[in-house]
């Protein structure tokens, strides 16, 4: 986060040391640390309340994805299966005439006509 090093926090506590005395300095160094720990402790609520948030919106993506290509999914399905049954419908449907239901006469070479009958 901040880059300090030993040198410098040295200074900052002689500097602390003179302006505040070495009566109030440890007053004034717990009240600082106090501070310090609300901030990390607010910082990082705030850090997994923004990643909770990121995530539970990222889950509503997938599920509304999901739920589009599982709709997209059933159309083709009703599409393929109103197309299968047409196609049954068709098959199943005459498109000749019935055929006639006495049995077929046969013609010998000799030009007499018998039934099939036996």
């Amino acid at each position: 986060m901040f880059d300090f090093s030993f040198g410098e926090m040295l200074v900052v506590a002689l500097v602390a040391l003179v302006v505040l005395g070495p009566e109030r300095l440890p007053k004034a160094a717990r009240f600082a640390g106090l501070w310090v720990r609300k901030a990390r402790a607010q910082w990082y609520s705030m850090k997994n309340e923004l990643e909770q948030e990121l995530a539970s919106e990222e889950l509503r993506r997938s599920l509304a994805d999901a739920r589009t290509t599982l709709e997209e999914s059933h159309a083709s399905t009703l599409a393929a299966v109103s197309a299968a049954s047409d196609a049954l419908e068709d098959a199943a449907s005459p498109t000749a005439p019935p055929a006639s239901t006495s049995p077929p006469v046969i013609v010998s070479e000799a030009g007499d006509r018998r039934d099939d009958r036996g």
